[in-house]
């Protein structure tokens, strides 16, 4: 396509396609985000038709995860985790454990990859997806229960994890042939945390006393447009400072300043501003992980798709039944949270994008990793209807009516 041309058709041939097929999925009862990796594999290169723009379409995702991260930080609130920690952090930290254990073995004996691609991608495995979890607890008005606080939370502890994860990787992962100097990847890890560090610490006591007043002064001009522009541009402009200056990723800045505005007077009326340009580059973001998957995986390697399938479905909901019974919570509340946990999303794809950048991971097992997010998030229906069955679904807490004047 002429090149004067790409980034209109992209956003147009996205948008449009995102549309019709999210609009089939909800019809038949799915999460639209099956809808909009389907859009993407539409529009990849690996389906006949009309092919995006390739290098552009990962940049627009890119903006994507900032705004994404940005909205985790948005709705980070320490006070939640601390309430259920003693079953989140622990449940947490074990499930993605054992999934990634599940992950490694089948990789190593049954796939034939090698130790740091099979840990990567049980690892990828390991992680559910925010936004596909806060959709099935808003459609079960469970969100504000005790279920919903303690798979919120749970998630928060998935997500802090895989964000360092995405700062260690690079470090971590070395060129084929490299030996592996371990004072030089010592002091790397102490150089990179120290900034990471230095970057937190900065935004939550500058940041954190500037911010708020920034956005008072904006919120003073009354003006929508320009209080939704200053919320932006926080959120690209220190993802950017966190990346340029700091040596940190892009998502780990927004983040941290989702986190910073969090907790400021203004915060929600942040998020509420931030939310239609999350959603749109959200979907850009599933839009172009479609476009990366090439669906012959699904002929080529049926089996080896069906116990990436498994590991995710089936390994992390016992996982997740294990630790949660061994806190003796009750049954519904147990089996709420397995199956909440029974996919995997946005973080797994960005994650497997990385390893397979730094050349840890072949395009055969990233499709893997995508195939299983497909399936996984189109069978979790299916998976919450089961465990109704087996006693999983307690009373929604409906929200207080408000008082008549």
């Amino acid at each position: 396509m002429p090149h004067a041309d790409s980034l209109i058709l992209t956003l147009v041939g996205g948008f449009v396609l995102a549309f019709v097929f999210g609009m089939i999925a909800n019809r038949l009862k799915l999460s639209p985000l099956v809808g909009y990796l389907l859009a993407g594999v539409a529009v990849g290169p690996f389906t006949p038709g009309w092919v995006a723009d390739t290098e552009l379409a990962p940049q627009l995702a890119e903006i994507g995860v900032i705004l994404l991260m940005f909205g985790v930080g948005l709705h980070f609130s320490p006070t939640d985790l601390m309430r259920v920690r003693k079953v989140a952090v622990p449940g947490a930290l074990f499930q993605i454990a054992a999934a990634t254990v599940l992950g490694w073995a089948l990789g190593r004996f049954a796939l034939g990859m090698g130790d740091v691609e099979a840990l990567l991608m049980g690892f990828a495995l390991s992680v559910a997806s925010t936004v596909v979890l806060l959709r099935a607890l808003e459609e079960r008005k469970q969100v504000k229960g005790d279920v919903g606080r303690v798979a919120v939370g749970w998630l928060i502890v998935e997500d802090l994890v895989i964000v360092l994860a995405l700062v260690m990787l690079p470090l971590m992962v070395l060129p084929e042939g490299q030996a592996l100097d371990l004072a030089a990847l010592g002091q790397d890890l102490v150089w990179t945390l120290g900034k990471v560090v230095a970057f937190v610490g900065l935004m939550l006591v500058v940041g954190g006393r500037v911010l708020p007043w920034l956005l008072v002064r904006i919120a003073h001009t009354r003006s929508r447009e320009l209080f939704t522009l200053g919320v932006l541009s926080i959120a690209l402009g220190i993802a950017w400072i966190a990346y340029a200056v700091f040596g940190a990723s892009f998502a780990l800045g927004a983040f941290v300043a989702g986190l910073v505005l969090n907790g400021t007077p203004l915060g929600h009326n942040a998020a509420e501003r931030s939310l239609p340009l999350r959603d749109a580059f959200a979907v850009l973001f599933f839009v172009s992980v479609g476009m990366l998957f090439d669906p012959m995986i699904l002929i080529e390697r049926p089996l080896a798709v069906v116990a990436v399938v498994g590991i995710v479905i089936v390994g992390k909901s016992l996982a997740a039944l294990a630790i949660t019974t061994a806190f003796r919570l009750d049954r519904a509340t147990s089996l709420t949270v397995a199956a909440s946990l029974a996919q995997i999303g946005e973080f797994s794809f960005i994650l497997a994008a990385l390893s397979m950048y730094l050349g840890a991971m072949s395009r055969e097992t990233h499709d893997l990793i995508l195939a299983a997010a497909l399936l996984s998030i189109t069978l979790n229906p299916v998976v919450f209807a089961m465990i109704d069955r087996m006693g999983g679904r307690p009373a929604p807490v409906r929200e207080p009516a408000a008082p008549q004047p």
